[in-house]
């Protein structure tokens, strides 16, 4: 752990979040995926090992990140019109805020397996930075949920069927943020605590010369030492970059690749970059130098089997990478030789997340995979959660996984009991209920009227009747049309649940809506 030491070490003294105990970026407090957890759980399911799961609305892939009693994470509709951040008390599952941030008239189209709130947030004390890639940037108050400061003037062109992913850091006193479309590509540092533009640094290759579908790419900035403090590393299109804390350019590295969305690690004297997407290849560069440093910083390269989503994960001397495909793959961190190399099940977006000699691999099936570090491959367990879309980083508060999937976020911990509903009575959900009034005082999506005698029906097309019950204080009703839905408080709040024909309770939600219960 010599080294993961040594580089947080550096990363402290740019970073007044990086000493807190918290989970508050992506990828964690170091940003290389490491948790100071000693005792994650190494085995759990949906009815083990799962002290509560919540349903989140609409779609995201950003993950969460954790300060003090909070989880915070972005979501949006599916279509991208309407961007949300949600709030959910780490202990309980409650969810703490639920606030509507941004509507966008005319957003891209991206592709099916991006969200228009793909980019994690980065949390401190008393604010949270929310990051919607073009669409716009807010910094909200903690406590009340309120905006404290916007933007919507970092614009670029995402590129049709591909979308944001980019999440922010912090550096300093900055929000550090890669604006990088087929358009315009620039790294930029807002003020904290106003929002304003500090510095702005356009890349200096001329992008002039490359075919506009080849100008994008994901990723966020990587930290590595210099000197006495940090630079910035930046992969990205065509390059790979390092900036001072001010944004002066220190050295690069030319390419051809793009759409980068792996973030760069250091360690060793290295930094090992991800710089390609259709054909990804693993460059480890020396992080000393000054100008173009093509020709003479890079250590090695691996081109065989590598990650097109996943950051690498250097672990003392060893760096584990896992492709789309599934394929690990465990490499010498100064030369680049493979050690070993295998198959695992499913395909892979998330980062491998490690703590205490173990690694936690989570597919895209909900399944996760934990090895244990070293030069041979082992297999220490295999867990998995009811089957649903898992393309998140995890995140470790203390010793427990904050795992958030296609419909719902998990706090997953040995020996945890699900903790008894909340209190409700069935008369406080007998009634009829506006399902989707929109705020102007509009007409409802649909009526759903739940009777005292547990029987229901909502005015959809076509009509439907259906029989409910109270579970855990929700309303869960079942429709003749095969659809189910839930009723549920959120905050100041409550929302409708919707699943689809063939789908259960616990299974990923097709689509939710506000609730408002009528006098």
């Amino acid at each position: 752990m010599r080294v993961a030491l040594l580089l947080f070490s550096f990363v402290l003294s740019a970073n007044p979040v990086a000493g807190e105990e918290s989970w508050w970026q992506f990828l964690g407090p170091d940003g290389n995926a490491h948790g100071r957890a000693t005792n994650l759980p190494v085995r759990w399911a949906d009815h083990e090992n799962v002290t509560w799961k919540v349903p989140i609305h609409d779609r995201g892939w950003s993950s969460p990140v954790i300060f003090g009693n909070q989880v915070w994470m972005t979501t949006a509709t599916a279509d991208g019109h309407k961007l949300f951040a949600i709030c959910v008390d780490k202990n309980t599952g409650r969810v703490l805020h639920d606030r509507h941030i941004f509507d966008v008239k005319e957003p891209q189209k991206i592709t099916v397996e991006n969200t228009y709130a793909t980019p994690t947030p980065v949390i401190e004390k008393g604010r949270v930075f929310v990051h919607f890639g073009t669409y716009g940037t807010a910094c909200l108050d903690t406590k009340t949920g309120d905006t404290l400061w916007s933007r919507r003037d970092l614009k670029c062109d995402h590129e049709a069927n591909a979308g944001p992913a980019s999440s922010p850091t912090i550096i300093d006193q900055n929000l550090v943020v890669h604006v990088d479309g087929r358009d315009i590509q620039y790294i930029v540092a807002l003020d904290r605590a106003t929002g304003k533009t500090v510095w702005k640094t356009l890349r200096s290759y001329d992008y002039s010369k490359v075919p506009v579908h080849m100008r994008k790419a994901y990723g966020m900035p990587g930290i590595a030492p210099r000197g006495d403090g940090v630079q910035l590393v930046s992969s990205v299109a065509q390059g790979v970059y390092a900036y001072n804390v001010s944004g002066k350019e220190l050295w690069r590295v030319r390419h051809k690749g793009w759409s980068i969305a792996p973030r760069p690690v250091a360690g060793h004297g290295l930094v090992f970059a991800i710089v390609d997407r259709d054909h990804p290849e693993l460059w480890a560069i020396r992080h000393d130098g000054d100008g173009d440093v093509t020709d003479s910083h890079i250590a090695w390269k691996e081109t065989r089997s590598m990650p097109q989503r996943c950051t690498p994960i250097l672990i003392d001397a060893l760096l584990y990478v896992v492709n789309r495909a599934g394929i690990m793959t465990c490499l010498e961190a100064k030369t680049g030789n493979v050690v070993w190399k295998t198959r695992l099940g499913g395909s892979y977006s998330a980062t491998p997340i490690f703590a205490k000699d173990r690694i936690y691999l989570f597919n895209e099936d909900s399944t996760c995979t934990i090895i244990r570090p070293g030069r041979k491959f082992e297999v220490i367990a295999v867990n998995s959660l009811s089957k649903q879309q898992l393309l998140a980083s995890p995140a470790v508060d203390e010793d427990a996984f904050i795992v958030r999937t296609a419909g719902y976020l998990y706090r997953i911990e040995t020996g945890a009991q699900r903790p008894p509903g909340p209190k409700a009575r069935p008369e406080s959900f007998v009634g009829r209920w506006d399902i989707g009034r929109p705020k102007d005082g509009g007409k409802p999506t649909f009526v759903m009227t739940l009777n005292a005698d547990f029987t229901a029906r909502k005015s959809h097309v076509p009509k439907a009747s259906g029989k409910w019950q109270l579970v855990n204080g929700e309303a869960r009703v079942v429709w003749s049309d095969g659809w189910r839905d839930i009723i549920r408080h959120q905050g100041n709040r409550y929302r409708k649940i919707a699943f689809r024909p063939g789908a259960d309770f616990d299974s990923a939600p097709d689509n939710t809506d506000t609730a408002e219960k009528l006098p």
